[in-house]
């Protein structure tokens, strides 16, 4: 069992990946958490790839903007991406889903000592 600093909740949103170079591709988030996410993308990424991603989580909300995020694994499964850099309108928004999530798979979310500013 893998042990997680913040833990995943699965989910089922689509979402936009872009390149460095602004190619964008779309994307399907699976589960998600307070420091990264996985999904599935026609997307084949290198480890350590940057990328900004665009995750559309509430139907109607706006999507939550990933300004950089780090490629950490990409395979069969999927892609494994870290969130590095998230304004605090976004990463406020993205806590209050995970929350809902965590609520939903019947876990409580703790938010590690010192929050999330290193996010």
């Amino acid at each position: 069992m893998v042990v997680r600093k913040f833990p995943r909740f699965p989910v089922s949103a689509p979402s936009t990946l872009v390149q460095q170079d602004k190619l964008r591709y779309n994307a399907l988030v699976k589960d998600l958490s307070l420091k990264g996410c996985r999904l599935e993308s026609t997307l084949r990424p290198f480890t350590g790839m940057q990328v900004e991603l665009f995750l559309q989580v509430e139907a109607d909300a706006t999507p939550i903007h990933i300004s950089k995020a780090t490629v950490r694994w990409s395979g069969s499964r999927g892609i494994g991406v870290e969130f590095r850099t998230i304004e605090a309108p976004e990463q406020e928004r993205l806590k209050q889903i995970v929350e809902r999530l965590s609520i939903t798979a019947g876990q409580a979310l703790v938010v590690p000592k010192g929050g999330l500013q290193k996010i």
